[in-house]
């Protein structure tokens, strides 16, 4: 079988049949099977073709992460498990595309390096959640788990961080009954994990109840700002980091769940519970006043549950005051992001953590543990921003 060489210093893996050869200077995501014989009814999708595809997912997300690390390289040189019959690997396409975007991430690394953020390793897993076919298509469902480990980290700054992100991964059939991988699409809503590059859609404006919804003033993205210490005592703010910290990737059962596909996105939903859990006291009445707020497993205001309307409670109900800068944010407080810069905002993340001057945010959709602050500025220098002392 004939290897494609793509540009990069990943390594490669072509086995065919139980023998593996690595070659340097491809790139370890095409764990190339041999083709089987010309079929005319749809193939089917087994269990070992659904481990195939679980495992071409695995180097394709660790690739992305390891570009983060240390410009992609990985041990792919390891034969993988043989016995798999047919051939699955990305088309040219695919192929072409996840390049492209080894070497964005490579860039990405370069900012991120230059704002003090580096990794000095990683680990990616990825699991197969569901495979639906149709005909000589099959889309596969993905949580990809990565843990980063801050390189360098002293004292107590944080040593790790981490995240979950969804996928769905398009597999088409040639004749040969061969797979192969022709797109992927992350499904969170509201994902803005380290190695992803797309932009989440950006959230739909509720519409006001009146003309007065107050609006958030931006905060400067630059470091070393003036010192804004914390000194209310009203609210338990140890109590939302530890909150937020237990659930940043399982899902507390006395609230619902808005991270599936459609659903809009669980970033604010889970803030609200951390205030919650810290202290902040319902405020009943009309779910679509946004003067209310409140929230429990059977009903949620959309001040709740919606990244604007919740800016606008918080606001209106002086339950936090705004920032002039996101360096000063301390544990408790509240970052919005607007991506788009439309003044809708898009996502919702509390801090859980701060060392050095750096706070570090925890959030749903993706799910994420202790991003720095530092990070998300280098990775979209060019979204608004807004921080919220509560």
């Amino acid at each position: 079988m004939k290897s494609r060489k793509l540009s990069g210093r990943r390594r490669r893996v072509t086995i065919v049949g139980a023998a593996a050869t690595s070659v340097v200077a491809g790139v370890a995501l095409l764990p190339n099977w041999s083709a089987g014989a010309a079929v005319v009814d749809d193939p089917t999708v087994d269990a070992r073709t659904k481990a195939t595809f679980q495992r071409l997912a695995d180097a394709v997300f660790t690739d992305r992460t390891n570009a983060l690390v240390d410009g992609g390289r990985t041990d792919a040189g390891k034969p993988l498990t043989d016995g798999f019959s047919g051939d699955v690997a990305l088309s040219s396409g695919t192929a072409r595309t996840e390049d492209d975007t080894l070497s964005e991430l490579g860039q990405r690394r370069k900012q991120l390096a230059k704002a003090g953020e580096t990794y000095g390793k990683a680990s990616t897993t990825v699991t197969l959640d569901a495979t639906r076919v149709t005909g000589r298509t099959a889309k596969a469902d993905v949580t990809e788990t990565t843990t980063l480990t801050y390189a360098g980290a002293r004292g107590n700054a944080p040593k790790t961080t981490g995240f979950q992100a969804r996928h769905e991964l398009t597999f088409k059939a040639d004749r040969h009954g061969d797979w192969r991988l022709t797109g992927i699409r992350d499904t969170d809503q509201g994902g803005v994990a380290v190695n992803t590059l797309s932009k989440p859609a950006p959230v739909k404006p509720a519409p006001a109840v009146d003309n007065t919804t107050p609006d958030a003033p931006r905060a400067a993205i630059t470091r070393n700002p003036a010192p804004a210490p914390k000194t209310a005592t009203t609210y338990d703010y140890k109590a939302m980091a530890a909150y937020a910290e237990k659930y940043w990737n399982v899902y507390n059962k006395d609230y619902p769940d808005f991270s599936g596909h459609g659903a809009g996105g669980d970033c604010t939903n889970f803030v609200s519970q951390s205030l919650k859990a810290g202290g902040w006291k319902h405020a009943p009445g009309y779910v679509y006043d946004y003067t209310k707020w409140f929230g429990n497993a059977d009903i949620q205001s959309d001040s709740f549950v919606g990244v604007n309307e919740w800016s606008w409670f918080a606001q209106n109900s002086k339950r936090t005051t705004p920032l002039a800068n996101v360096f000063q944010l301390e544990v408790g407080d509240v970052l919005q992001m607007d991506f788009d810069r439309d003044g809708s905002k898009d996502h919702t993340m509390i801090v859980t953590y701060k060392s050095g001057g750096v706070p570090y945010v925890t959030y749903h959709s993706n799910n994420t543990f202790r991003r720095s602050v530092a990070s998300l500025v280098a990775s979209y220098p060019n979204a608004y921003y807004y921080a919220y002392r509560t």
